[in-house]
Protein backbone atom coordinates (compact mmCIF):
# COMPACT_ATOMS: atom_id res chain seq x y z
CA UNK A 1 0.00 0.00 0.00
CA UNK A 2 1.59 3.05 -0.93
CA UNK A 3 1.84 6.09 1.94
CA UNK A 4 -0.82 8.45 1.84
CA UNK A 5 0.67 12.16 0.78
CA UNK A 6 -0.20 15.17 3.18
CA UNK A 7 -1.57 18.66 1.48
CA UNK A 8 0.82 20.08 4.31
CA UNK A 9 4.06 19.21 5.69
CA UNK A 10 4.91 17.37 8.40
CA UNK A 11 5.14 18.26 11.93
CA UNK A 12 8.56 16.85 13.04
CA UNK A 13 8.59 17.33 16.35
CA UNK A 14 4.80 15.05 16.79
CA UNK A 15 6.46 12.63 13.69
CA UNK A 16 9.17 12.22 16.93
CA UNK A 17 6.60 11.90 19.12
CA UNK A 18 4.66 9.28 17.04
CA UNK A 19 7.78 6.46 17.73
CA UNK A 20 7.02 5.99 21.12
CA UNK A 21 2.65 5.95 20.76
CA UNK A 22 1.20 2.93 22.39
CA UNK A 23 -1.39 2.27 19.52
CA UNK A 24 -2.60 -0.90 21.56
CA UNK A 25 -4.35 1.60 24.27
CA UNK A 26 -6.40 3.52 21.74
CA UNK A 27 -7.43 0.33 19.70
CA UNK A 28 -8.55 -1.62 23.14
CA UNK A 29 -10.47 2.42 23.77
CA UNK A 30 -12.41 2.52 20.49
CA UNK A 31 -13.76 -1.10 21.23
CA UNK A 32 -15.82 0.26 23.87
CA UNK A 33 -18.90 2.02 23.32
CA UNK A 34 -19.26 5.85 23.37
CA UNK A 35 -21.10 5.29 26.79
CA UNK A 36 -18.27 2.79 28.12
CA UNK A 37 -16.13 5.58 27.48
CA UNK A 38 -17.95 8.25 29.17
CA UNK A 39 -18.17 6.13 32.18
CA UNK A 40 -14.60 5.64 32.07
CA UNK A 41 -13.43 8.98 31.33
CA UNK A 42 -15.87 10.14 34.40
CA UNK A 43 -13.83 7.37 36.75
CA UNK A 44 -11.05 9.01 35.77
CA UNK A 45 -11.92 11.97 36.60
CA UNK A 46 -13.62 11.17 39.76
CA UNK A 47 -9.65 9.63 40.70
CA UNK A 48 -8.25 12.82 40.04
CA UNK A 49 -10.27 14.94 41.92
CA UNK A 50 -9.79 12.51 44.55
CA UNK A 51 -6.23 12.43 44.57
CA UNK A 52 -6.37 16.66 44.92
CA UNK A 53 -8.34 16.36 47.93
CA UNK A 54 -5.60 13.70 49.44
CA UNK A 55 -2.94 16.53 48.60
CA UNK A 56 -4.51 18.96 50.20
CA UNK A 57 -5.84 16.98 53.55
CA UNK A 58 -1.71 16.05 53.65
CA UNK A 59 -0.99 19.77 53.12
CA UNK A 60 -2.77 20.56 55.76
CA UNK A 61 -1.65 17.75 58.24
CA UNK A 62 2.39 18.83 57.52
Amino acid sequence: MAKKEFPFPLNPVIEAYKKDLDLTLIEENMKRTVQERFERLMELQRFAEELQRAGREARKKQ
